[in-house]
């Protein structure tokens, strides 16, 4: 064999006994002719010595080590001298005097360091199968199957069974583009790589399966950024005659079992929960992060008689007014700051505008000020906290635009005065009672908030009837982790002519239904029981855990920003007779 202990395993308990380990060079040394090096595995390090006065042939060959040689030693186990031991290694109290020495492979000189940290991720994902040798991916990986398997054991327990789905499959209507596979054996048709398993899981409940889950792999064809990739996994569950606090119990079970197993963190339970529209109200955001305040504060009534021309306008079109308080913000913030605060909003997030007052050494210093009768002025102050030092940010639009602003304007302001730095605080939310439904005006047409399968309020049924979608709020639920969004999902409509519906409020004509969902249709027309479920972003969880800032460190083989595997170098253009197979046409020329 190979070894007979891993690198992480020998403590003093095990001095003067013979071992075997194998692993790569982690470091090598040369102490006047005795030669240390580290040896490393997946678990960790133990130190090795090369002594020429006891071993010389060994230590010789030793001389010629460098660092990522594959290495197979064989020695007896010593406690280290008086001094020596390094705290910061469980196999710090003792080292290996060589006796045995073979070389299983040489290496190259690695084009980065393995013991550091490395700015160059393009670099690093170049070389991924170097950059997973690090122990902080290896560390990342290892918490990554400690979570899977900690998930497949709690829902085992609860009796859900893990069924596989389709990948080649329909395309789905998830909201991203679909990524397309040709069929060769059907000219001119496509599979579609999943979005979600979401039809099928559901088709599951029809088939009687009751509680499934799986570990799914999904497809988006979307721009990318640190929590996106074109391929990522699911926790993905479904299950039948479930109510939606049943599935939100279920969940934090789930991940309070989660966090105590791979993180050793007790979190509290049950969740707080909170409606959509406090959450966009307070906080302007469906995944409010609550570890900090900076809420947003309505002003409307304040300025109900304004005469304000912006301000006036806003209100004599429906629209409020609202504010955040950026508490300390006036001195990291000068006029020049703040005017590049306003064309941010500006253009990046396609605002009219973003109106500020600085209160500092006691002056209001604002472009707008000047429009405020004294006791708009008085009332702002009392109601805002406002203080000396503080900045206040307005919002005057339509509510919607005001909350996307003013939360990404709060996002900031918590970033620039280091609010959740160093912070570590578990803050779980359940958000609740979304919109069923939005109104897209590129469209010129409704469309679904979570996907066209999300159950309507029993409640708000006759609004749906009516065609007042707007007011129409769903059975639809995410959870949320220091303003990230670890998953969402709902309970679905069971009922063929409930679903036909929702169907045509989203413009999908009665041809178009049966030619898109005429299965799932036909298959709630025989007993479908009423069903939902949820689905966690495993990937997003598991960076959250580590610490990690991108899921790319969470993943083994991740794309770039730009979608492209730079180790593999794939996507790539294929060869004429391939396209041909597939009765694929490509004006697109090779670079």
């Amino acid at each position: 064999m190979y070894r007979s202990t891993s690198c992480n395993s020998l403590r003093k308990e095990h001095t003067g006994q013979t071992v075997t380990l194998a692993g790569w060079v982690n470091s090598r040394r040369d102490h006047g002719g005795v030669i240390f090096i580290d040896l490393r595995d997946r678990d960790g390090l133990t130190q090795v010595v090369f002594r020429p006065d006891e071993h010389a042939q060994v230590s010789e060959a030793a001389h010629g080590l460098r660092s990522e040689d594959v290495l197979q030693i064989t020695g007896i186990v010593a406690a280290r001298l008086t001094g020596s031991e390094n705290p910061k290694l469980g196999t710090g109290d003792i080292e290996v005097i060589a006796s045995e020495l073979k070389v299983l492979n040489k290496s190259d000189v690695p084009p980065f360091p393995l013991d550091s940290k490395v700015a160059n991720e393009d670099l690093r994902l170049s070389y991924r199968y170097l950059d997973l040798r690090r122990a902080e991916m290896i560390h990342n990986l290892k918490l990554r199957h400690r979570i899977t398997k900690s998930t497949r054991d709690y829902l085992d327990e609860r009796g859900f069974l893990e069924i596989e789905t389709p990948i080649l499959s329909n395309p789905t209507p998830e909201g991203a583009r679909d990524f397309l596979v040709p069929s060769r054996l059907n000219p001119g048709t496509f599979y579609a790589l999943p979005q979600a398993p979401q039809q099928y899981k559901q088709l599951l409940q029809v088939g009687g399966i009751e509680k499934y889950f799986q570990i799914a792999r999904c497809f988006r064809d979307e721009d990318l950024r640190a929590d996106r990739q074109p391929e990522f996994t699911q926790i993905d569950l479904e299950a039948s005659f479930i109510t939606e606090v049943e599935i939100q119990t279920l969940i934090e079970g789930l991940l309070h079992r989660i966090f105590k197993e791979a993180k050793g963190v007790e979190i509290p339970l049950p969740f707080p929960r909170m409606a959509y529209s406090e959450a966009m109200d307070r906080f302007g955001s469906d995944k409010p992060d609550l570890r900090f305040g900076v809420e947003i504060t309505s002003l409307t009534d304040i300025f109900q008689d304004t005469q304000f021309k912006v301000f006036r306008s806003v209100l004599d079109g429906g629209g409020v007014i609202r504010a955040i308080n950026a508490k300390g913000a006036a001195a990291a913030l000068s006029k020049e700051q703040l005017k590049k605060w306003e064309e941010w909003v500006k253009t990046e997030l396609g605002a009219k505008g973003l109106a500020y007052i600085r209160l500092k050494d006691g002056e209001w210093e604002s472009p707008i000020v000047k429009f405020f009768s004294e006791s708009e002025k008085a009332a702002l102050a009392e109601r805002m906290g406002f203080e000396d030092g503080d900045v206040l940010f307005f919002g005057a639009d339509k509510a919607q635009a005001v909350s996307d602003v003013l939360g990404r304007v709060r996002l900031r302001v918590a970033d620039l005065l280091k609010l959740t730095e160093g912070s570590n605080e578990l803050n779980f939310l359940w958000v609740v009672d979304f919109p069923l439904l939005q109104f897209s005006p590129e469209d010129n047409c409704w469309a679904a908030v979570h996907h066209p399968f999300t159950r309507p309020k029993t409640e708000d049924l006759a609004l749906m009837e009516a065609g007042d979608y707007a007011k129409v709020r769903a059975v639809a639920y995410d959870v949320v982790l220091n303003g990230v969004e670890l998953g969402g999902g709902s309970i679905r409509i069971h009922e063929r002519d409930l679903q036909a519906k929702l169907f045509a409020a989203l413009g999908v004509s009665e041809e178009e239904q049966q030619h898109k969902f005429g299965h799932i249709l036909k298959a709630f027309s025989f007993g479908a029981p009423p069903h939902g479920g949820i689905a966690l972003g495993l990937d997003r969880l598991v960076m959250l855990i580590c610490g990690a800032e991108s899921i790319r460190e969470v993943i083994a083989f991740p794309k770039n920003n730009r979608g492209t595997d730079l180790m593999t170098q794939s996507p790539v253009s294929v060869e004429p007779r391939q396209l041909r197979e597939l009765a694929i046409s490509s004006t697109i020329k090779k670079a």
